[in-house]
């Protein structure tokens, strides 16, 4: 039986605690439980285990069934409102298959079956017709999470729709169908609940979330002044900066931008994973660059860095801290500090499901740089990467990194294959553009073509993540276009080049 399982069995049920039995399906009041925690200071419920902490475990033949039904049940608003995304993970208890469900500390205040629940060491309770707990249960959430403030002066109108259209096109091309994808501006907005009503003044607006993530730059500023991440590489001159990058826009373009200085200046040497290649650094800071941005606390007046120095990349971000003190992974219970920012960023694939990308970083980094990476929490939440360094230290004159280390943190690594993907590396990117995507343009310069006639030309059989990140990059150029741009799933859409892609391949032929 997991360590940390015994100990919450041991403990016993409480403010952040619940057991039930759930033998072959769900218990009625579960939502109930899981609205209460959400409202409240969120918890963990254990499915399978009694009042008393006895494992009675779940009928094998249930758990699909069961795992299924909740999942469903907590994303739809009947049921739970604001529809939210919670983890389910099976554990082994001597024998006994129980499910652990953490739920999170919401920063809205969510209703089951149309009623509002709150939690106490008692249990769950109904708050619906008490007004003044109501109205504090409000004041809570709008104060404890500064993504929530709201202005009343920005409206839909004010906001990036260049930049709304792009999440779009990207849902479109990754996830037909999606719900978002068929919406207008304001029901989007609403859905994501980037747009709220302030509970002082009653008046509707855009909340801060919403200014950060699809705002311009001159709303951003004006909402949030101190707004500012500073990516700095400094490795020749350590007293100032080699290169650097002030990144004070919004959080979509920040994303890109930070990626972007990483893929700059960071190695990205050849590893294997079975026959597969993979990139250690792109897996590693993707999820840096979506911390610094979704976990931020936006009230602060620090500045976030990223400091790329010999050996190490070190980041610091103004947080709201639930901890002080290094982070163990194999004990962190995960705690979303900007539960609506984050759940955005998920849905453009820009950040992984909580908890998940913390793992995978810790996973691939001493893969990559020979050490684990480190997280300290605090005022400051701070990371510390290890990273390959393939000579001497610019700065001290002294070689740091051996081959035999490089082999041992790069995956399989020789000569011969290096010079092989360094030519592989400057024909992919001759047009500055991935070499898939370049394809694409020329095959568009032919004739406008669907997807599956792409597919065709590429001998793939299905999309391949390179081929939707390829189609996603030229729409985010504007380099392309649908031939049926209000019917998007339209059986007889195709692509198309545009001005701007016609004029790439002419420059780069």
């Amino acid at each position: 039986m997991p360590q940390d399982i015994q100990g919450l069995l041991s403990r016993g049920e409480g403010m952040e605690l619940e057991f039930k039995t759930c033998r072959n399906q769900l218990n009625r009041d579960i939502y109930e439980t899981v609205c209460a925690f959400l409202n409240r200071n969120g918890g963990t419920i254990l499915l399978g285990v009694q009042d008393n902490g006895v494992v009675r475990g779940i009928a094998p033949e249930s758990i699909g069934q069961i795992r299924k039904n909740f999942v469903t049940a907590i994303n739809n608003p009947q049921k739970i409102s604001p529809p939210t995304y919670i983890s389910v993970n099976t554990e082994d208890c001597n024998g006994k298959t129980i499910l652990r469900i953490y739920v999170p500390e919401s920063s809205q205040v969510h209703r089951c079956n149309g009623r509002i629940y709150d939690r106490n060491e008692d249990g769950d309770f109904d708050i619906t017709d008490h007004i003044n707990q109501v109205a504090e249960l409000y004041r809570r959430k709008q104060s404890t999470y500064s993504e929530n403030r709201v202005y009343t002066a920005i409206q839909p109108d004010d906001l990036r729709k260049d930049l709304l259209e792009r999440c779009r096109n990207y849902l479109r091309i990754n996830y037909p169908g999606h719900p978002w994808s068929e919406m207008n501006d304001r029901d989007l907005l609403k859905s994501a609940q980037l747009l709220q009503t302030d509970p002082q003044t009653g008046k509707f607006g855009t909340t801060l979330a919403g200014v950060m993530l699809l705002g311009t730059d001159d709303l951003i500023l004006q909402a949030c002044p101190a707004h500012r991440t500073d990516l700095i590489l400094r490795k020749v001159n350590t007293d100032r900066y080699d290169d650097r990058d002030l990144v004070r826009t919004n959080l979509i373009d920040s994303y890109d931008r930070i990626l972007a200085f990483v893929k700059k200046h960071l190695p990205d040497p050849f590893y294997l994973e079975g026959i597969e290649r993979r990139s250690l650094r792109d897996i590693i800071f993707r999820e840096v660059a979506s911390n610094m941005l979704i976990h931020r606390e936006y009230a602060s007046g620090a500045t976030s860095r990223l400091i790329i120095e010999y050996g190490r990349v070190v980041t610091d971000n103004p947080s709201r801290p639930h901890g002080f003190g290094l982070l163990n992974p194999d004990t962190l219970v995960p705690f979303q500090k900007n539960p609506v920012l984050s759940a955005f960023f998920r849905q453009i694939d820009r950040a992984d499901e909580l908890g998940s990308g913390m793992r995978k970083m810790m996973l691939y980094g001493k893969k990559y740089g020979g050490a684990d990476p480190q997280m300290i929490e605090g005022d400051s939440f701070r990371m510390i990467i290890r990273i390959p360094e393939f000579g001497a230290d610019p700065a001290k004159k002294i070689t740091i990194v051996n081959s035999e280390q490089v082999s041992a943190h790069a995956g399989v690594y020789d000569e011969a294959h290096d010079e092989a993907h360094d030519e592989a590396h400057d024909e992919a990117h001759e047009a500055n553009l991935p070499k898939t995507a370049f394809k694409i343009l020329k095959l568009l310069e032919e004739r406008t073509s669907s997807t599956s006639q792409l597919l065709e030309k590429f001998g793939y059989s299905n999309k391949t993540g390179s081929f939707k990140s390829a189609v996603n990059k030229l729409f985010e150029l504007e380099m392309i276009e649908m031939t049926i741009p209000d019917k998007p799933r339209s059986k007889k859409q195709k692509y198309r080049l545009t001005t701007k892609g016609r004029q790439y391949i002419k420059s780069h032929r």
